[in-house]
Order: structure tokens, then C-alpha cells, then sequence
């Protein structure tokens, strides 16, 4: 499996365009509702789900696409892998800047995770832009499962898999899973309807994001007065067309993550603080609670 390449390697970090307090005070000018916020892997970092791209993050081998549907042994090592992986996938919780969000409430939250951490934080209006961790599709007759009915199954196909695992020194990915190097003898679950091979219903590398869920991203960016691009790099063409179209048509950009991203030049504002911390300071400014941000700036 290829190793995810970073499109932004040893380009260095942007510098921030103002003060933070500027930044928010030009949120602020808006009422919340007229933004759109995309966010991305480096908000979940804090609630323990590690970065494809994030400064410390080592190179990943997801598996892709066209490798799954092809073959019955990767599809085998994939669940494997997604199995051990899932219940502290499933354990993971909210954290300050998923709270954040949920008390800003934009016009619309498009999210690049997987992990369904805004949902259980309370926002609304979320498009998972490549889906959901705690779904699974049959990718013959499109039939949808939770996932943890998949994980009682599996559990039940794979008596003792699990403990046999426990003994290693495992570090969940990104998507859930964990690099196994003995996954033999595993046996996936397939579609108790028609028999075919389920997947997790996430888009994985080298998939299209399903054109439906596209058209909802595009719309409510085309619907709001300005963008917010939080904690993502932009590296996937997906998030990043997104900003593209709120440039071009003259709409106000916001980025704030702590290192470079693809759009960095299409930012009227960039702040290079952690999420969390940026959006905490956002929320404090609108609700008035203590600590929040002055904003003595009159845009």
C-alpha cells in the first residue's frame, strides 16, 4: 500500500496576517450564521485521533480505494486492522473546539472527519464531507449497518482476535484503524442481505466524495458570506475546491491551523493558533463569557 504523500512537504508554515483578537473581531462583524466552517483532522488531534498531516504525524500507508474492492485478502487485512482500532475510535470524545462549534453554530459545518465528534458535541447542519466511521455500506446492494452491530459480529466470526492483539503496542490511525503486521486468519463480516463485501461508509483514498454530499458542501458554501477553514491542511482537493469557489467569488477566507495548507494565499485572515484554542476564543467572543476575546476593532 502507498504511503500518503504530503503535497505541502518542506514548504514552511504561514505566517499569521493579525493578531488573532483582529481576526475574531472580523468574524464578529458577521453574525455567526453567515459563515461556513470546513474543518479538518487537526480539531480531533486534541480528542486523541492523530493527523495525516500534522508536524509530528509519520508517514501513513492507508489502505486505497481500488485496493480494497479488488481483493478479498486486503479487504480481510483492512477489517482486521479496523477492528482492533475501533473501540478507541469509539471511545474518543469531544473536545473544547468541537464545544466551541456546537455554541458558535455557523450557517453550516462541513467536516473533513470522519470520527462524527461534531454530532456528539452538539452542532448541526454537519455535512461529513467523507463520510462516517460508525456506519458501514454493503457496496453491492448499497445496504447501511451501524458499526458497532459490525464489531459484535466480527467479534463473534473472530473469537479471541482481540485479546491476541492486546499484547502489542498498537497507535490508532487517523481513520480508525491500526498497523497490524499479523492479521491471518481474520474474517470479515460480508452484507447479511445479499452477501457482498461491507465497507466503512468513509471515502477512502483515491474515492470520489459521493456527488449528493458534494452538492451540499458546494451549496452551503455558495449560500454563506464567508469561509472558515479550521485545523486542515487543504491537501485533499475535496476540502480545498471549497475555498477555491468562496474566493473566487469574493467572499472573506479565514484559515487557522498551525501549519502551511494549499490555500494559504487565498486567506484574508490566517492565524496559525491550535483550533481548539482559536475557536474557544471565537465562541467566548460571541457569547460573552468570561475570558472572551476584546475586540476593541472596528471593521
Amino acid at each position: 500500500m502507498p504511503i500518503v504523500k504530503d503535497p505541502l512537504a518542506g514548504i514552511p508554515a504561514a505566517a499569521p496576517s493579525h493578531p488573532d483578537e483582529e481576526i475574531i473581531a472580523a468574524l464578529t462583524a458577521r453574525p455567526a450564521h453567515d459563515w461556513v466552517v470546513v474543518t479538518g483532522a487537526g480539531l480531533s488531534t486534541d480528542s486523541g485521533i492523530p493527523d495525516y498531516r500534522g508536524p509530528d504525524a509519520p508517514p501513513r500507508n492507508p489502505m486505497e480505494f481500488q485496493t480494497f474492492v479488488g481483493s478479498a485478502a486486503a479487504r480481510a487485512r483492512y477489517w482486521a486492522r479496523s477492528y482492533v482500532g475501533w473501540p478507541a475510535m469509539r471511545g474518543s470524545r469531544p473536545n473544547a473546539g468541537h464545544r466551541a462549534l456546537a455554541a458558535i453554530r455557523p450557517g453550516a459545518l462541513i467536516t473533513q472527519n470522519v470520527d462524527g465528534l461534531h454530532e456528539a458535541a452538539g452542532s448541526h447542519r454537519t455535512i461529513d464531507l467523507h463520510g462516517r466511521l460508525d456506519r458501514v455500506v454493503c457496496l453491492d446492494c448499497g445496504g447501511l449497518y451501524d458499526r458497532d452491530w459490525v464489531q459484535d459480529k466480527l467479534t463473534l466470526r473472530n473469537p479471541g482476535f482481540a485479546a491476541a492483539c492486546a499484547a502489542e503496542e498498537l497507535d490508532i490511525a487517523p481513520d480508525g484503524d491500526v498497523e497490524l503486521e499479523d492479521t491471518a486468519g481474520f474474517e470479515p463480516l460480508p452484507c447479511p442481505v445479499c452477501g457482498g463485501p461491507l465497507k466503512p461508509d468513509v471515502v477512502f483514498f483515491g474515492e470520489s466524495v459521493p456527488k449528493p454530499r458534494a452538492q451540499a458542501a458546494t451549496l452551503a458554501v455558495d449560500e454563506a458570506g464567508g469561509l472558515v477553514a479550521v485545523g486542515t491542511s487543504l491537501a485533499v482537493m475535496s476540502g480545498l475546491r471549497l475555498v477555491r469557489s468562496a474566493a473566487r467569488d469574493g467572499k472573506p477566507v479565514v484559515i487557522v491551523t498551525d501549519g502551511p495548507t494549499r490555500a494559504d494565499a487565498l486567506a484574508d485572515y490566517r492565524s496559525v493558533s491550535r483550533a481548539s484554542a482559536f475557536l474557544s476564543a471565537w465562541a467566548a467572543a460571541i457569547t460573552g463569557a468570561p475570558g472572551r476575546a476584546k475586540t476593541a476593532f472596528t471593521l
